[in-house]
């Protein structure tokens, strides 16, 4: 019988968010587990081809191959809409006015 880990796949967009969990099989990639928690059904617009994730704010260059631990949590990051700099500038502004 193979094991069993209990995990979290979490995707938040400005106005919701979910928290799904899930258990998968010890041999279970990040990518692997992301995409059989189905939380694309919930959230569409996330492509498994581009998107970048993380584990407990971390983020994971290699999903395809990063396996999981008992209780990981593994976060959907979306694509920025502004850059970090951009945005600072934009505060910036705001505030001198």
């Amino acid at each position: 019988m193979t094991e069993k880990i209990p995990i979290e796949v979490a995707y938040a967009l400005p106005d919701r968010q979910r928290i799904l969990d899930i258990e998968i099989t010890a041999e279970t990639t990040m990518l692997m587990a992301a995409q059989q928690s189905g939380i694309d059904e919930v959230f569409p617009e996330i492509d498994w081809a581009t998107v970048k994730m993380g584990v407990f704010g971390r983020e994971e260059r290699s999903p395809e191959t990063r396996l999981l631990h008992p209780g990981d949590r593994i976060e959907i990051y979306r694509p920025l809409t502004m850059s970090p700099m951009e945005l600072r500038r934009v505060r910036a502004a705001a505030q001198a006015e």
